[in-house]
């Protein structure tokens, strides 16, 4: 199964974050919270994690990747519960890491095998950075770009019987 879909979510006073109701069922009681590119927090079912895990190992053991790597990573990964709720507690050093503040809004996103947790603003970048690859212009701006697609008067008039 594949994470998709962005949502917004509030993090509460004590660190703790509402995962998407579609996300829960393919994370089961337990999941892996990790340091993730770009400075936010990957989200990783167990499995998975254990995967990769085994795969950093063997990397480290055939000299493609270093020990501080295989260290960094292992230090900084916690294993998360998941409350009856769907919540999952967000530590001080993560929070930190991707530049989240308790009582803020958060945005989840669904990266296809492990689920994102974000600033807003930096998601905002790194959509427009997406976006931008994606259509080829590197001066693409996503919210100028919609606003100017959605203007009703050229829709109305393109779409006129006359």
């Amino acid at each position: 199964m594949l994470f998709v879909g962005t949502h917004d979510r509030q993090l509460d006073d004590k660190g703790r974050l509402a995962l998407p109701a579609a996300f829960r069922p393919q994370l089961g009681e337990h999941c892996y919270l990790a340091f993730g590119i770009d400075t936010c927090i990957e989200v990783i079912p167990t499995e998975a994690f254990e995967a990769m895990a085994d795969e950093l190992i063997a990397k480290v053991e055939r000299g493609e990747v270093s020990r501080h790597r295989q260290r960094f990573i292992s230090g900084s990964a916690t294993l998360a519960s998941i409350d009856k709720q769907g919540r999952i507690k967000v530590d001080d050093k993560m929070r930190a890491w991707a530049g989240l503040r308790t009582d803020d809004t958060v945005i989840v996103s669904g990266n296809y095998r492990v689920i994102e947790i974000w600033a807003p603003e930096r998601h905002q970048q790194m959509q427009a950075q997406g976006a931008a690859e994606l259509v080829g212009d590197l001066d693409f701006d996503l919210d100028a770009d919609l606003d100017a697609d959605l203007d009703t008067t050229d829709l109305t008039d393109a779409t006129r019987l006359d």
